[in-house]
């Protein structure tokens, strides 16, 4: 669809309805900002309101869409492409959701390798701490036993 050809349309038709761009925002409960955008071609109508703009506009959605005035003898064949353009938009659309979809998985399974690792990092520094102090333990024990010996054999002598 060709939104520059669409923008100038729906201008035409808004012009032809004595209307200005703040009227028809009024009518269609919208900011007259996005009508412009779409006389601009910056953007289209939602589909929520395009019966409504229509209406105002006093054209069909196939004339919307196709960005003119359709005689009634063409009035299939545009409505047959306007529905295949609307498709390959929402194709283009899907892919685009299905990429998105994909990486954020990606780096949702990346973020959990990274904290398994930061998790299995943490472990090892906990368990050498443990470690040094079971041998900090023992090496006392050791030292403890060694001055109770010296000590029994202390008063032996005494």
């Amino acid at each position: 669809m060709d939104q520059i050809k669409i923008g100038k349309f729906i201008a035409e038709c808004r012009k032809k309805n004595n209307l200005t761009q703040m009227q028809l925002a009024e009518k269609l409960n919208i900011t007259d900002r996005a009508i412009s955008k779409w006389e601009n071609g910056k953007g289209m109508p939602d589909s929520s309101i395009m019966i409504d703009l229509c209406n105002e506009l006093k054209i069909s959605v196939n004339e919307l869409l196709s960005g003119e005035k359709i005689e009634m003898k063409e009035y299939n064949k545009k409505a047959e492409e306007n529905l295949f353009e609307l498709n390959k938009s929402n194709e283009k659309k899907n892919k685009i959701i299905n990429y998105v979809v994909i990486i954020t998985i990606v780096l949702i399974i990346i973020s959990v390798i990274e904290l398994f690792f930061v998790i299995i990092q943490l472990k090892k520094v906990q368990l050498e701490t443990t470690l040094n102090q079971a041998q900090n333990t023992y090496e006392l024990n050791i030292k403890v036993n060694d001055l109770e010996e010296r000590l029994k054999k202390l008063e032996e002598n005494n």
